[in-house]
């Protein structure tokens, strides 16, 4: 395993296990906020009930149990820090307050035949967004139970003097079954929403950690390039004073043979700052630059020793286009020759085409194929692309991470069956998006 692979596994480690540090974790602000918006909202209804409608309710017992809820607030305010994140234990109970809260109220006027029954959602559905499935579970368990005590034990309605409102039972077992249908329904629909979110913008980050590797490491090679010029002229001159050293030693005394050795060694330097200044990476105009077969060559160059034959095959109309030297480009080409060659049997070909207003790269294997349960998902965050044969596959970052490196420098990926019988990963782009224009190849 090559050292992108191992990097980029690092990152999917520390991405997966993001999600389950963050579970459980709400701020109290947003707590203490809830709880005010509830407080006023209850006010207020009861404050309508009482005296534009004029019904009649324990008002008293009604008004300690708001005040209940400011105790809890002003407490929590005063005694601690807002802006710090909550644990499970913390949140659970102040939510399983507001629920005890809320069934006391409900339970002084009407229980579940009073409309605002549904109210039993919001902290479970808080919970199911922010908490952890244990804290889930325990409120969800605790709105249940309370909400089916309601159902049988509660005080009349506020309703007219003159008459009463008494709902049957089989009407009110309904209203349990709504809210409790409800609770589940929007839970779930809330915690996947939150779990995609997370997971996407974990992926994300990824992605960008990725990036910054592959731009520092261009940085790297171009710094390289820079002190291969700058060091240049010094070991010239080096070189030359002990070719001047050799000619008036002899090479047999101990002072001849020292020279000897400083001018083998001068002649080193030079052949490895040679080599240093011909990378592709090295940050003027000219190197910047490269054709499409250069592309895929580079991208494939870490994988010719994994015993497959990598081919290389470029046609279109035209001169060949001339490509800015992209990081990301780079990055994700060489994640899916790597896929590739991981599954193929024999084979993978590179091929690259072109026409006048688009550039198309192909990765093709002779493997076993991708799934046909996968083919619609492949390019979301965790979706792995195959089972791989030989050794562990990461967390299902990497076509994620390619995906998005393709499409942020305009172009799009397909996943389709390859008529060497394995996998065919397909990127397009818009000409204009990666090739150089004529104006600039001649300015340059």
């Amino acid at each position: 395993m090559n050292a992108q692979t191992d990097a980029a596994l690092k990152v999917d480690e520390r991405v997966a296990r993001t999600p389950a540090k963050t579970m459980g974790s709400l701020r109290r602000y947003t707590l203490v906020l809830l709880r005010w918006c509830a407080i006023g909202g209850q006010a207020l209804s009861l404050f309508i009930v009482h005296q534009l409608f004029g019904f009649p309710f324990p008002a008293l017992a009604c008004a300690m149990a708001i005040a209940a809820s400011v105790v809890v607030n002003v407490v929590v305010t005063s005694a601690m820090p807002l802006d710090r994140r909550v644990g499970d234990v913390e949140a659970a109970l102040q939510l399983g307050f507001d629920i005890l809260q809320l069934a006391v109220l409900l339970w002084l006027t009407g229980g579940l035949t009073n409309p605002f029954a549904i109210l039993f959602l919001a902290p479970v559905v808080t919970s199911a967004t922010t908490l952890s499935r244990p804290v889930l579970f325990s409120l969800g368990g605790l709105a249940l139970a309370l909400s089916l005590f309601l159902l049988f034990n509660h005080q009349p309605l506020p309703w007219l003097p003159e008459g009463g409102f008494t709902l049957p039972s089989r009407f009110k077992f309904g209203i349990w079954i709504a809210i409790i249908v409800g609770s589940v329904f929007t839970s779930l629909y809330a915690w996947r929403a939150t779990k995609e979110s997370r997971r996407m913008s974990a992926a994300l980050a990824a992605t960008e950690a990725m990036l910054a590797q592959e731009q520092k490491l261009s940085a790297l090679g171009g710094l390289a390039a820079a002190a291969a010029h700058e060091l240049g002229t010094p070991l010239a001159t080096i070189q030359v004073t002990a070719k001047e050293m050799t000619r008036e030693l002899d090479p047999d005394t101990p002072l001849g043979e020292d020279a000897a050795l400083m001018l083998s060694q001068a002649q080193r330097c030079r052949d490895i700052l040679e080599q240093l200044s011909m990378r592709g990476d090295a940050g003027d105009a000219i190197h910047n630059t490269l054709s499409l077969e250069d592309l895929l060559e580079e991208a494939a160059e870490p994988f010719i020793d994994r015993e497959k034959d990598i081919s290389v095959t470029i046609a279109g109309d035209g001169a060949e286009p001339q490509l800015i030297r992209q990081p990301e480009l780079l990055y994700a080409l060489k994640n899916y020759i790597e896929n590739a060659v991981d599954f193929a049997r024999h084979k993978v070909e590179l091929t690259a085409n072109w026409t006048d207003d688009t550039i198309i790269i192909t990765v093709d294997d002779d493997g076993p194929g991708i799934d046909p349960t996968l083919k619609d998902r492949l390019g979301q965050p965790y979706v792995t692309l195959r089972q791989r044969p030989r050794r562990a596959g990461g967390l299902g970052l990497g076509m994620f991470i390619s995906s998005t490196l393709i499409e942020r420098t305009g172009g799009k990926v397909a996943y389709e069956k390859s008529p060497l019988g394995g996998a065919r990963i397909r990127a397009d782009w818009p000409r204009q998006a990666l090739a150089l224009s004529s104006e600039s190849l001649t300015l340059q």
